[in-house]
């Protein structure tokens, strides 16, 4: 029997590294050695801090999570490794999978995804939340020429304005108050802006998108929407209440606000989309060298207990990025 070492939340802000039997490979598994993994910070921090609402608690069930909401939990959505046993076509194989964080695990064969060679493995650990950004592209529906503004220059927020930018002829805005990520987002093509320096695109956005997790940032995103505009919602608020300004223009100027949520994709998609499709396109995105600029930092897995937590709470974080070996 194989012992696998991984990372629980047992407490509000209190990780801690368990021992977890493997006991035997099924028919139709595979057995993942971890490379990389990836903390995707705002839904993990959610989690940490106990924010998931007891409605929620089965909704929010990560693939192949051990444990419930809110402790002790084994959470987590990001890892690539390598095959080690299982079908003999598979055994070598560079794959993604949706996984808690953990060194070595069994895991449905049909969850293996595998990385294209072209995309480093260092850099597949983005899949998931690029799959997000591939669904709020959809929500969305940019046409070709549309000016687009992004509020919040977070992971999400950047990786949407990357997708956003290859859109033909349009005008991608990205919008954050810390000025620092302007960088950032130019390296995709995108301007940038912080909130006071806004006067140009205030009601002239064709689409809006919010990714600020902030009830400033939703105020800043309906400021932006031009006639009819849809303001895509990307933030999960968990338990948290939040104010949104639903005075001022926001009847006569007809807006919308959307959910977009990685679990459903709009409905004219749904059947034609199931996830691994939406992961294979997703990893195929990576192949694009400017997404490492995205990579705030990296951690070895055998010391993440420690640190985790405070990476959750670091503003700064992207994704940071978990070594196994």
């Amino acid at each position: 029997m194989t012992t696998a070492q991984s990372l629980w939340l047992t407490d509000r802000q209190r990780a801690e590294m368990r021992a977890v039997p493997l006991g035997t490979l099924g028919d139709n598994e595979v057995l993942i050695q971890s490379r990389f993994g990836a903390i995707s910070r705002g839904t993990e921090a959610l989690v940490a801090n106990g924010g998931v609402p007891e409605s929620e608690y089965e909704r929010m069930r990560a693939p192949l999570q051990d444990g419930d909401f809110s402790f002790p939990v084994k959470y987590g959505y990001a890892v690539v490794g390598q095959v080690e046993a299982g079908p003999r076509e598979r055994r070598g194989e560079t794959v993604f999978c949706l996984h808690p964080h953990q060194d070595i695990f069994h895991a449905p064969a049909d969850m293996a995804i595998r990385v294209p060679k072209s995309v480093p493995p260092s850099r597949a650990i983005l899949a998931a939340n690029m799959e997000t950004a591939l669904n709020a592209i959809w929500d969305a529906g940019i046409m070709a020429g549309d000016r687009v503004a992004i509020v919040g220059a977070g992971l999400l927020g950047l990786l949407v304005a990357s997708l956003a930018a290859k859109i033909p002829a349009t005008e991608v805005t990205v919008v954050d108050v810390n000025a620092a990520r302007g960088p950032l987002a130019e390296i995709f093509g995108c301007r940038f802006a912080t909130p006071e320096h806004l006067e140009e695109l205030a009601g002239r956005a064709d689409v809006v998108i919010h990714a600020s997790a902030s009830s400033e940032g939703l105020a800043t995103a309906i400021s932006l929407a031009g006639f009819e505009t849809r303001i895509i919602e990307m933030s999960w608020f968990g338990d948290r209440g939040i104010e949104v300004p639903l005075g001022g223009a926001f009847h006569s100027q007809r807006l919308s606000i959307v959910a977009s949520q990685v679990g459903h994709v709009p409905a004219a998609r749904r059947a034609r989309w199931p996830l691994r499709r939406r992961l294979e396109v997703a990893l195929g995105l990576l192949e694009d060298e400017r997404l490492d600029q995205l990579i705030s930092g990296e951690t070895a897995f055998s010391a993440l207990a420690e640190p985790y937590c405070d990476i959750l709470l670091d503003p700064d974080t992207l994704c940071h990025r978990i070594r196994y070996r």
